[in-house]
């Protein structure tokens, strides 16, 4: 491959990571552009898991054997079958020297320093290829994982230039997952509550927006349950605002305690003393259920005074919900009913006769009459 279409690769190595929607997608990239660039049938990119002593494939991409799996659950390799990552490299790296790539051949020893090429020579000829060449992925100073392009048997075997370019590729993706760490780590940091570690009002209103589309196109059940943690504001004004925040944190932990108990359910903190769930799929009874848990669970805690919990589900004669600001509006206006009679289970919206008085609060107009309507606040 000449130098114009190497540098070719390399930039379409780095577009493509760079137009990844994920870290999966980014992963697939990466392997995808290496062995594009380095005219492989098969690549592969692995993690080097330090804790746990292990190197784990992370993605495969190509002519994949039948044990191989493009994003493998649980393909791994004990690091001291591959001794080179933390022996050999390290010994060069000791020396001032650079993380260079190496070419392994099916036709290669079989015996010799044990846990060195053998391992990889044997995988070679198991799964009918030829040759690899295998790059170090080094990330913030130290080897992160590697890199792995395969040739089949008969093809050209790599050699010392391909091994150099396999470095270079390397290092272009080893770029590419830091720049996906920074956008991953901006990710969470914008959908995340930074004090109690539960996921924040954007992500409640995109999660959300999302539920209800699938539940006007399909059908599925839509809950949510909001909650409004009681004697916060004593707490702050007697006893301090770290005091305060220790109860939000604690109350937080129940909440995503609970939560758990219904699969894929999202916990999170609106602002302020307001919590929300939001459950899709599960039965609106299961909902009220774990509502009615978390109530009493959040009155045992030893600061503030309990929780009120409104429930507003798809699931219940509510009307059509056609948008989120309908089901956000019946659940506040639930919960907002349960702190006034400071009930000690969970109100539900709709199941309170045919005139039901959470639906008439949540549907009244903000001009209405009603002199004890609640005020939405405008969030909705």
């Amino acid at each position: 491959m000449g130098e114009d279409n190497r540098l070719a690769a390399v930039v379409a190595l780095a577009q493509g990571m760079a137009a990844a929607q994920s870290v999966r997608e980014s992963w697939r990239a990466a392997a995808l552009g290496a062995c594009r660039a380095l005219d492989g049938s098969f690549a592969a990119l692995s993690v080097w898991e330090r804790d746990l002593g292990r190197l784990r494939v992370l993605v495969n991409v190509g002519e994949r054997a039948d044990d191989e799996e493009e994003f493998p659950e649980d393909e791994a390799y004990p690091v001291h079958q591959f001794a080179e990552i933390t022996e050999f490299l390290h010994e060069q790296w000791a020396g001032g020297g650079e993380p260079d790539a190496w070419v392994e051949t099916a036709g290669g020893p079989t015996g010799g320093r044990a846990g060195f090429c053998h391992q990889r020579v044997a995988a070679l000829r198991r799964r009918g290829r030829g040759c690899c060449v295998v790059a170090p992925v080094v990330l913030h100073g130290r080897a992160w994982g590697e890199l792995y392009v395969a040739r089949p048997l008969g093809a050209p075997v790599f050699d010392r230039a391909d091994a150099d370019f396999a470095t270079v590729l390397a290092a272009v993706v080893a770029a590419g997952i830091a720049q996906t760490e920074r956008l991953e780590e901006a990710r969470r940091l914008a959908f995340t509550d930074s004090l109690t570690g539960l996921a924040n009002r954007r992500a409640v209103d995109a999660h959300l927006d999302e539920a209800i589309e699938r539940h006007r196109r399909d059908g599925v059940v839509v809950s949510l349950v909001v909650c409004d943690l009681n004697g916060l504001k004593r707490v702050n004004d007697t006893r301090g605002h770290a005091v305060g925040d220790r109860l939000l944190e604690r109350f937080g932990s129940v909440l995503s305690l609970c939560g758990a108990m219904l699969p894929g359910t999202l916990a999170a903190r609106l602002g302020g003393d307001e919590f929300c769930l939001l459950a899709v799929g599960p039965p609106a009874d299961d909902v009220v259920k774990v509502a009615d848990e978390l109530c009493h669970r959040a009155a045992e805690l030893e600061l503030g005074d309990g929780v009120a919990c409104g429930v507003a589900s798809t699931e219940d004669p509510i009307g059509a919900v056609r948008s989120a600001r309908r089901l956000f509006r019946l659940a506040d206006a639930a919960q907002y009913q349960a702190k006034g009679v400071r009930a000690a289970k969970a109100v539900v919206a709709g199941r309170q006769g045919p005139d039901d008085p959470v639906v008439r609060l949540a549907d009244a107009p903000p001009e209405g009459p009603t002199a004890d309507r609640r005020t939405f606040r405008g969030r909705r």
